[in-house]
């Protein structure tokens, strides 16, 4: 599996992005779930965040984001990117 970064911005006022980060982080427990190892955030500044994942292929990477309830409901923008790791823990 390769590692993949989406990279958002919100677009929406907060009560209507509020409206959809349930059925997001319900989203991304799901993708944990089906073993993308999905970690999602916003940055402390707000107005922003990111999900990092893993996917077979950017194909498959872009279903994925584009099933993300904040994107489907036109909540935010977003990059999405392959993250090819340079340094990783080593397995034991």
């Amino acid at each position: 599996m390769t590692w993949f970064v989406k990279i958002e911005k919100g677009i929406v006022d907060k009560p209507r992005f509020d409206q959809f980060v349930g059925a997001h982080v319900a989203y991304v427990k799901q993708l944990i779930d089906d073993g993308h190892q999905a970690k999602s955030g916003y940055w402390a500044e707000r107005g922003g965040g990111m999900l990092i994942f893993t996917a077979e292929s950017m194909t498959q990477a872009k279903a994925i984001v584009e099933a993300d309830p904040l994107i489907a409901n036109d909540c935010v923008e977003y990059e999405l990117h392959e993250w090819c790791l340079v340094a990783q823990p080593t397995p034991n």
